[in-house]
């Protein structure tokens, strides 16, 4: 059995500097090799290091963030940023923590996805994984978890000295699906100066508001809990409404959920329905117009990404509803978005992601060469276009 490692609340790598606010977003502040291992415990030769880096938090404040970086064995070409599906509020689940030999973090999804990140290193990328949750765990917070993941990618370029016209993909399922979209999203704006070449998002929440009503009362009624609970943290204006509106019991499963992973909070958690908790009903709830503007806000689809989309779904997926991620394609195109869509006849969330996870890299492998061969063709003509 290996060693236990620190949690991030105790590890000293994830302090946060006193001059911060004197780096530049992606300006790495510290950085450490570490040893991967098969849900803490099987070791896996990779290469890997962590780079803490300076980031911009929901709100435009500096903030520290970790980044796992996996290089390929033989030199490469291109930046994967790969948004594990956290989905869940406790540092246990964050990818810098469940990854490393010796974690204690059953029930990590980013665990499960270890296979899927090892084989975009076996095709030439060098992947980062972000913690783009936050050490403060917050679940659904709108674009804040782009500027972690490109920000990461910042970190990566700057720590490898690779050049600023290095491909970066951007890659991520459900949880990290949605995270992807939010990168894509604010790209544009918050790092020009990155050579994104496009974004892969299978199974992303199209609409947190319609999947929190859907999944509530049954089998993943953890999620709304989880959901709920890193909107409180992300948007601590919600804290006077969930005290107004639900009931202690209600409160202690919250709290539950930041000390637990993902699978095993949804075990506990299953079949459990808001509604027997909230003091004046569900549709009171919901009428609160500050909740109403953070689920508003916290919905993908109004900014249409200036990188190719490729978004994938399941039309029998039983936690993202096929008609979710319709509308949210819908929204993308309608503000011009270079869009493909993959609606495939099968569902079964997780099972899935491996399905159609050689489709998304043969798709960001293809965007790659066509960048690098256009990299390629400017050298030769001295820069001119």
């Amino acid at each position: 059995m290996p060693s236990p490692i620190l949690l991030p609340e105790d590890d000293p790598f994830y302090a946060r500097p006193a001059d911060l606010a004197r780096c530049a977003p992606g300006d790495v502040v510290r950085a450490r090799r570490v040893e991967l291992a098969a849900f803490g415990r099987l070791p896996v030769a990779a290469e890997a290091r962590q780079l803490a880096y300076r980031t911009t938090d929901l709100d435009g404040a500096p903030d520290l963030a970790v980044t796992t970086v996996i290089a390929p064995r033989e030199a490469g070409s291109g930046v994967l940023s790969y948004q594990a599906a956290i989905d869940g509020v406790s540092t246990r689940c964050l990818p810098s923590y469940a990854l490393r030999r010796g974690s204690r973090a059953t029930g990590a999804l980013c665990q499960v996805e270890l296979p899927l990140i090892l084989a975009a290193v076996r095709r030439g990328w060098t992947v980062s994984i972000p913690d783009h949750g936050g050490m403060r765990g917050q679940f659904g917070a709108a674009r804040e978890p782009g500027y972690r993941s490109l920000d990461a990618a910042r970190a990566v370029l700057h720590f490898e000295s690779l050049s600023a016209d290095t491909p970066i993909g951007l890659w991520g399922y459900s949880g990290g699906g949605l995270a992807t979209l939010w990168a894509a999203e604010v790209a544009d704006a918050y790092a020009p100066e990155l050579a994104v070449i496009g974004a892969a998002a299978g199974a992303p929440v199209g609409d947190p508001r319609a999947t929190f009503l859907r999944l509530n009362g049954g089998w993943f009624s953890g999620f709304p809990t989880i959901f709920i609970g890193g909107l409180r943290r992300a948007y601590p204006q919600l804290v006077p409404i969930l005290d107004r509106h639900v009931d202690r019991e209600f409160g202690e499963w919250l709290d539950d959920s930041t000390r637990r992973t993902t699978l095993v909070a949804l075990a506990r958690m299953a079949r459990r329905d808001v509604r027997d908790h909230l003091t004046d009903g569900l549709e009171a709830f919901l009428a609160e117009p500050v909740l109403a503007e953070v689920l508003d806000g916290v919905r993908p689809g109004g900014t249409a990404p200036t990188m190719p989309l490729l978004i994938t779904q399941g039309l029998r997926d039983e936690v993202i509803c096929a008609d979710d991620i319709t509308a949210l394609v819908g929204r993308y195109r309608r503000a011009g978005a270079r869009l493909t869509y993959r609606l495939v006849p099968f569902g079964w969330h997780l099972p899935l992601e491996f399905a159609t996870a050689p489709g998304a890299l043969r798709w960001l492998d293809a965007l790659r060469t066509a960048h690098t061969a256009s990299r390629e063709a400017i050298a030769e003509t001295g820069g001119m276009k």
